[in-house]
């Protein structure tokens, strides 16, 4: 537990994490710290935001090494698509039971790494500790160790139990493997002046490739995404590109910042949620590559690209601007969709009565005021009371949530989409934004909210 002690101070004192550096030393170990309770840490643990952040690396074996309910609780809770292989959509655990727990589990993770690579082959092996076999004393480091060196393929370490913390905690220490035995390992076929990394991008429901066709209109590649559709080999020659866009900074910006320290990466936090973020970003990742040498004819195709994509997203969002103008949203989501979500419905003339902040780095706060002009929007933990409250009461005419938000609305009787990670739609790009309006007005004008509204017959 030392090496896993010592990997969390780490973290904790990650200097491109606004939110922690933003408190005194008092304030950060007291947040930080916080552990959970073994056997209550079902959701938003460690464990879960390692799982989450690593599993959409498709062709690799994610191996649990703890009971069987760890793995249940988390396989696909992303909706992380692939393009190719499909390996990371089998559920492996070790299942270890009482007797384990008494004797030990390191030969039967030992076993399963080994039943594994003979019936998979796959190029790697990840391997991640959970609360039980933490609590036992597994060395998953040794038992990884040998497993790699005994059958030749990497096995990968991921030492991030749920007890040790939140989910964000587990989604930096799952970067922070990547660094350590990943990231660096393998040299790419060839490169060129327009590689770059995106990190923080789980490809939901595809959305990487609704904005991979925008990247390749202006000649850019994708050498590595961590980790939405990736493949091993991508991860292990990332350290080659030139340039990086970080999507979710409260994820993975441990990554960005080493990578940029160790292999002169230069990276800037974007979105690709609305028409103007999106033109943003593609701006920056053009100026990024000038700046390391790439020539800067790059600029006028993506000012050539930009103005077209938004002249036809613009006309595509026309028809529905009229009947959603003026319609109040409540937004319950965090991160970066916090802001950049904001920033795309008010394009299409919505108003926000509210968005939530809880999950938010100073950062993202900051943008939203820029955005909004002042903080009475910004909700730091609205309870479930307050948001039925607010629906019911009218003062907003649809919510944008997560899943666990939605029976709040239905209960009020009020339109709800789902704007969180579990969601069935891609809203990334230009493509996306024009998605997501049409999905709002498909919402509001659903005529089942008036029925359910209007008095039972016998009333």
């Amino acid at each position: 537990m030392s090496t896993l002690t010592s990997k969390i101070q780490v973290v904790f004192e990650e200097p491109a994490c606004g939110k922690n550096l933003s408190k005194s030393e008092k304030e950060r170990k007291k947040g930080c710290t916080k552990q959970l309770a073994p056997g209550a840490a079902a959701g938003g643990c460690a464990f879960d935001g390692a799982k989450i952040a690593l599993q959409p690396i498709t062709d690799v074996a994610h191996l649990v090494h703890g009971p069987i309910a760890c793995e249940g609780n988390s396989w696909d809770n992303r909706h992380a698509l692939s393009s190719g292989s499909a390996t990371y959509r089998t559920g492996f655990t070790t299942d270890i039971n009482e007797l384990d727990v008494v004797y030990g589990g390191e030969k039967r993770l030992y076993k399963a790494v080994k039943e594994i690579i003979e019936k998979y082959n796959p190029p790697a092996v990840f391997v991640y500790q959970t609360c039980v076999t933490a609590l036992i004393g597994d060395d998953i480091e040794a038992v990884c160790k040998a497993a790699a060196k005994k059958f030749g393929k990497p096995v990968i370490p991921v030492n991030s139990p749920g007890f040790a913390g939140v989910k964000n905690l587990g989604n930096k220490l799952g970067g922070e493997a990547l660094l350590d035995y990943v990231i660096g390992t393998q040299e790419p076929e060839y490169t060129t002046p327009y590689d770059i990394n995106i990190i923080g991008e789980y490809n939901l429901s595809g959305e990487l490739w609704q904005v991979k066709p925008l990247l390749d209109a202006m000649g850019v590649r994708v050498l590595a995404c961590l980790s939405g559709d990736a493949k091993y080999r991508e991860v292990a020659y990332s350290h080659r590109a030139r340039a990086a866009m970080m999507v979710c900074s409260k994820a993975m910006i441990n990554i960005a910042r080493k990578m940029e320290e160790r292999y002169q990466i230069p990276y800037f936090e974007g979105s690709f949620y609305g028409i103007g973020d999106m033109s943003d970003s593609l701006r920056e990742i053009a100026r990024l590559l000038v700046m390391r040498g790439a020539p800067d004819d790059i600029l006028a195709r993506t000012e050539k690209l930009i103005a077209a994509e938004e002249a036809r997203a613009w006309a595509s969002i026309e028809p529905y601007k009229a009947r959603l103008k003026g319609k109040k949203v409540l937004l319950i989501t965090g991160g970066v969709k916090s802001w950049s979500v904001v920033a795309a419905l008010q394009e299409a003339g919505m108003e926000i009565v509210g968005t939530s902040v809880k999950k938010s780095t100073k950062e993202d706060k900051a943008r939203i005021k820029e955005i909004m002009g002042d903080e009475a929007h910004m909700l730091d933990d609205m309870r479930p009371r307050e948001m039925y409250q607010m629906l019911k009461d009218a003062r907003a005419d649809i919510m944008l949530s997560g899943g666990r938000s939605q029976f709040v609305a239905l209960k009020a009787k009020m339109p709800w989409l789902d704007i969180n990670q579990e969601r069935h739609h891609a809203y990334a790009g230009y493509a996306g934004m024009v998605k997501l309006i049409e999905e709002i007005d498909k919402t509001i004008s659903n005529p089942v909210w008036e029925q359910v509204r209007s008095k039972a017959p016998w009333e």
